[in-house]
C-alpha cells in the first residue's frame, strides 16, 4: 500500500478550481481541494512541487503525512501552503473512507446530528429586490439567510446582486453575483467603500427585514473586514435590536486581534471571524480570550480535516462553534469536506451554502443533499464526490482576480 500517482488539475466550469487526485498502488483514488480564489495557480504550483515527496508514502498515515508537509516545509502557514496541505489531507481521508467502505464522518467519530443548519445569501439593490431575494431562499426551505444591501451613492457593494460589477458564472452581468465577484480579466475590478454610508444604511435595512419577516428566521451579515475596531463596536451595538445570528469579519482580525476586545466589550451581537485565517495558531488569542463565537475558516484553506478538527476541538472548550466558509470558490470537494467535519464535531454552529453552477456540478458529481434548510454529506464511502477529468479539461483556467477596494479619496482599503 502506497501512494503511486499525484495529479493536479486547474479547471474553470463557472469558477476556477484546483483539484488534487491521489492514486494508490491498489487503484484507490482520493480528491482534495486547493482552490485559492485569485491565487489558484500559486496553489497548483505548490502542489506540483510537493507531489514527488508523496510518492511511495503509506496513504493510511494521514497524521504523519500532514506533519511531514507542515513541519518539513520550514516556511509554515500562509494560505498557499495550507491550501495545498488541505488538498493532500482531504484526498487521504477520501481514500481511507473508500478503503473501509464508510463515509468520512464515520472516521471522525460518527454523526453528532441528523443534518447541518444552513444559510443562503440574500441581497438587493433596494428593499423590494432584497425582499424578493429573501423570499426565494425561504421558498427553497432555508431557515437562515445572510442579508447584504447596496449603499446609496456607492455603485458596487460586496455581495449584492445587481451591483455595477456583479457577474454571473459566465462573466456576464446579472443577478448571480455570488458565482463570480470579479471580471475575467488579469486586472482586478476596483470598487468604492464608505463606512459612514454603510453604518447609516444597514441598521435600517435590518429593521425593515425584521418588520416584514418577524423573528422566525435567522439573519446573518458579512462586514467583510471593512470596519475599524471602533466602527465595528458601534455597528454591533447599533444592530443589537435586530437579533442577528452573527456579524461576520467585522474588522481585519488577522492583523489586529487585540482590538477585538473593544468590539466584544461594546456589543452582544455574536461575532464570526476567520474567513481568511488559515491556521489554528492564528486563532489561539481569539479563542482563549473568547473574542469570537464562530470559526469561519474553510477546511480547504486551513490545513484540511486533520487541522480543522484539532482547531474545533480546542474551540469546543470555550463554547465556540463552527461556521465553515462555503462559497462557490470552494469546490464541491471542499464543500463536502466541510460537511463531513461539521456532521461529526459536537460544536457545529451553521454552514454557509451557495449552490454551485450547473457547469460546476457536471464536472463534480456530489452526494450531499439539501432538505428543509439542512445539508447532509451523504453516506457514500469517502467524501462522496467524483471528478470528471475529461469534462474538466474543456474548461481551461481564466484569470479572475478578486476586486480591490478604495475609499472615496482613493485610498486602498480592505475588500
Amino acid at each position: 500500500m502506497a501512494i503511486e500517482k499525484v495529479d493536479v488539475f486547474v479547471t474553470s466550469p463557472g469558477r476556477n478550481f484546483v483539484v488534487l487526485k491521489i492514486t494508490t498502488t491498489d487503484g484507490v483514488t482520493g480528491l482534495g481541494d486547493a482552490t485559492l480564489n485569485g491565487r489558484e495557480l500559486a496553489a497548483a504550483e505548490y502542489l506540483k512541487t510537493i507531489a514527488p515527496m508523496l510518492i511511495g508514502k503509506n496513504e493510511d498515515n494521514i497524521e504523519d503525512i500532514w506533519q511531514y508537509l507542515y513541519k518539513g516545509a520550514y516556511w509554515k502557514r500562509g494560505p498557499v501552503t495550507m491550501a495545498a496541505i488541505s488538498a493532500v489531507d482531504v484526498a487521504l481521508w477520501d481514500i481511507k473512507g473508500k478503503k473501509l467502505g464508510v463515509p468520512v464522518y464515520d472516521l471522525l467519530g460518527g454523526a453528532s446530528r441528523t443534518g447541518l443548519l444552513t444559510y443562503g445569501h440574500a441581497s438587493g439593490v433596494d428593499l423590494p429586490s432584497l425582499f424578493d431575494s429573501i423570499d426565494s431562499y425561504l421558498d427553497k426551505g432555508f431557515k437562515a439567510v445572510r442579508v447584504q444591501s447596496a449603499l446609496p451613492g456607492i455603485p458596487s457593494t460586496y455581495g449584492v446582486a445587481g451591483s455595477a460589477n456583479a457577474q454571473t458564472g459566465n462573466g456576464e452581468k446579472g443577478m448571480r453575483y455570488d458565482y463570480e465577484p470579479a471580471r475575467r480579466t488579469e486586472v482586478p475590478v476596483e470598487e468604492v467603500w464608505d463606512a459612514r454610508t454603510y453604518m447609516n444604511t444597514l441598521p435600517g435595512v435590518f429593521e425593515a427585514v425584521r418588520n416584514k419577516y418577524g423573528n422566525g428566521i435567522a439573519l446573518l451579515h458579512d462586514c467583510h473586514h471593512r470596519l475599524s475596531p471602533i466602527q465595528a463596536a458601534r455597528f454591533g451595538k447599533m444592530i443589537e435590536p435586530y437579533d442577528l445570528f452573527w456579524m461576520e469579519d467585522c474588522t481585519p482580525a488577522e492583523e489586529n486581534q487585540e482590538m477585538l476586545r473593544v468590539v466584544r466589550e461594546h456589543t452582544t451581537t455574536p461575532i464570526a471571524i476567520g474567513e481568511i485565517i488559515n491556521s489554528a495558531t492564528d486563532y489561539l488569542t481569539l479563542i482563549k480570550e473568547q473574542l469570537l463565537d464562530y470559526v469561519r475558516s474553510a477546511v480547504t484553506h486551513t490545513g484540511g480535516i486533520t487541522h480543522m478538527k484539532k482547531l474545533m476541538d480546542y474551540a469546543s472548550f470555550y463554547d465556540i462553534k463552527s461556521g465553515f466558509h462555503g462559497p462557490t470558490d470552494v469546490s464541491p470537494v471542499g464543500m463536502a469536506a466541510n460537511l463531513h467535519l461539521g456532521l461529526a464535531i459536537p460544536n457545529f454552529g451553521i454552514q454557509e451554502y451557495m449552490r454551485h453552477s450547473d457547469e460546476t456540478l457536471e464536472v463534480f458529481h456530489t452526494s450531499y443533499t439539501f432538505t428543509d434548510g439542512m445539508l447532509h454529506p451523504g453516506n457514500k464511502p469517502g467524501i462522496g464526490v467524483e471528478f470528471d477529468e475529461k469534462l474538466a479539461a474543456k474548461f481551461p483556467y481564466q484569470p479572475a482576480p478578486l476586486p480591490v477596494d478604495r475609499l472615496l479619496d482613493g485610498t486602498v482599503h480592505e475588500w
